[in-house]
């Protein structure tokens, strides 16, 4: 029987001897359309496996605690909302659990089995390590409930309880938005590089308003082409709205094509449609922010205001140029890399004063650097500072070029400006889920790790489906860092779920185990670390990483000898 690391959700039924006594039949209606109408969509929708109901109560397993917990929020919040007869109490644990076949048992799923019975009703219990786990990147406020003796646990377990006792249940959210890829109508199949920047700038303008959640770019991208609706690419991706759209050019001459649907009902908010010259684009992008805001009732700032509507082109072909670099470099190949860097170099040929292009042409030399593509790294980190300072010189409201220009300073161990980069991007573009990603390295290299699991969690939360590996190994550092292995390995394992061949989260997954004493996984993941990067030794991972603290170097570094790691 195999092992694994798993969320566990248990749901049980408030008085269900009760009902079923007062009212057999009812009862038994009334929860068979809970677990249809409510119970299993949600589940369905945050990726989670029914294992099996048990007449007045269900065991499911998801992969992520993050999912875990939103799918717990959502049963609850929806049940309240309901206000029906069936009230649930739901335990949440994250812990090992014994499979055989269709069944899991083990101690992962006893805790989670005690958390539910320690829940209020309409309530949720969790674990400290699921709390830790999750972090922010749900909304919604746990309490600290304190230590408590489980059975079968060796040690008392400090409990996280929803909702704190006479707070409002369902809390008042930012409206969340996802702007999913526009359709290319052009004749011209190239051309769908251009459809998918005017998203982008769409997505980048509302990115930089602080009363909206705006889903991350590469995580809407995996919709394109799909066979999901809007409505269902926003459940996924955790949005309430999704704005799509589509875009034909051609003659001098661009139609584009934007409608606003609420997936809570599928009704159709906004629509509009602009013809016009190819230059006037950009007036009909800031008309449909504008357009959103208003519909979502969202309140801008002045400076707000004055960042989301600017728009500063004088070359239509150095904008183009910009878009086709950006979607080059989002491929992350050195070829790719370089052909960007070509694109960039085009854009500001012809428009020296275009802040897009020097921001994009300065991260193009960073991956250069940063992968190894470049035959003088220390030249192209030069070039890249150059052409990110004259970004923010340009347009210091652009928040890529804060992002950047913070990458150029930690790389060149300038710790102290590249966390005020960080912060100044994430000022800028709230939203952004990279912006977070990065922030949160940047503290980490600076020693300040503490502050960084805030970020690593935004940043998840701002992209919650397709998160990159970065991201999860951004929060199992700071994680591990700070000595919280178990919840180290948590996040690092939810990254390898998804992505097995990142080399950075084996690196840490091995540091992490063997501080947890368990040498066996710990050698496991050093292998795959060192047959991604066959020729890695200690020494040459101590001159690499940019950390300020020599004490966070020499935490990671001695993990890594306990798993094997050579010399």
């Amino acid at each position: 029987m195999a092992r694994r690391l798993a969320a566990i959700l248990i749901a049980d039924v408030v008085g269900y001897s009760r009902l079923m006594s007062e009212n057999e039949a009812g009862t038994l209606a009334a929860l068979r359309a809970h677990w249809t109408e409510v119970f299993d969509p949600v589940v369905a929708d945050k990726r989670g496996r029914i294992v099996k109901m048990m007449g007045d109560g269900a065991l499911v397993e998801f992969s992520s605690a993050v999912d875990a917990v939103d799918a717990a929020l959502s049963i609850q919040r929806r049940s309240i909302k309901a206000n029906g007869k069936i009230r649930l109490r739901i335990g949440v644990n994250l812990g090992d659990i014994i499979v055989d076949g269709d069944d899991i048992f083990g101690d992962g799923v006893n805790v989670a089995a005690r958390l539910e019975a320690l829940a209020e009703p309409d309530g949720i219990c969790v674990s400290s390590l699921v709390r830790e786990s999750v972090g922010n990147r749900v909304e919604a406020d746990f309490v600290d409930a304190g230590e408590h003796d489980i059975k079968g646990l060796e040690h008392p377990l400090r409990l996280f309880r929803w909702p704190a006792k006479g707070a409002v249940q369902v809390k008042q959210e930012k409206p969340s938005i996802a702007v999913l890829p526009f359709q290319n109508l052009s004749s011209d199949a190239e051309d769908e590089y251009f459809s998918e920047g005017v998203a982008d700038d769409i997505a980048t303008d509302l990115s930089k308003i602080s009363g909206l959640v705006v889903i991350a770019r590469n995580a809407t991208r995996e919709y394109k082409n799909s066979s999901f609706s809007a409505s269902q690419a926003a459940r996924e991706l955790g949005a309430r709205y999704v704005l799509e759209g589509s875009v034909r050019r051609g003659g001098g001459r661009v139609r584009v094509n934007a409608n606003l649907i609420d997936t809570d009902n599928s009704n159709q908010l906004w629509a509009d449609r602009f013809d016009g010259e190819l230059a006037e684009v950009f007036d009909f992008q800031d008309r449909i922010t504008e357009s959103i805001v208003a519909k979502l009732a969202v309140t801008l700032t002045q400076a707000e205001q004055e960042r989301a509507f600017r728009k500063e082109v004088k070359s239509l072909k150095a904008y183009d140029y910009v878009l086709q670099g950006n979607a080059f470099h989002a491929r992350s190949t050195q070829l790719d890399n370089a052909k960007a860097l070509e694109l960039y170099s085009c854009a500001i040929e012809l428009d020296p004063e275009y802040a897009p292009a020097h921001a994009g042409l300065a991260w193009a030399c960073v991956h250069d650097a940063n992968q190894r593509w470049s035959s003088d790294p220390k030249a192209s980190l030069e070039l890249a500072s150059q052409h990110a300072k004259q970004a923010v010189q340009l347009d210091s409201g652009l928040g890529k070029a804060h992002m950047v220009l913070g990458d150029v300073y930690c790389w060149t161990r300038r710790h102290s400006l590249a966390v005020a980069e960080g912060r100044k991007a994430v000022e800028l573009d709230p939203s952004n889920a990279d912006a977070h990603f990065a922030l949160g390295y940047y503290l980490i290299t600076s020693g300040a790790s503490e502050d960084a699991v805030k970020e690593a969690q935004l940043a998840l939360r701002y992209n919650p489906v397709f998160a990159i590996s970065f991201y999860y190994e951004v929060l199992g550092t700071a994680l591990y860092l700070t000595k919280r292995y178990d919840a180290s390995v948590a996040a690092l394992e939810e990254g390898l779920g998804r992505y097995p061949n990142a080399d950075g989260l084996h690196q840490w997954l091995a540091a992490a185990y063997a501080k947890l004493g368990d040498l066996d996984a710990a050698r496991i993941h050093s292998d795959e670390y060192l047959t991604l990067r066959p020729d890695e030794t200690l020494t040459k991972i101590s001159e690499r990483l940019p950390y300020k603290n020599k004490g966070d170097l020499g935490h990671l570094i001695d993990g890594l000898r306990l798993a094997d790691v050579p010399e």
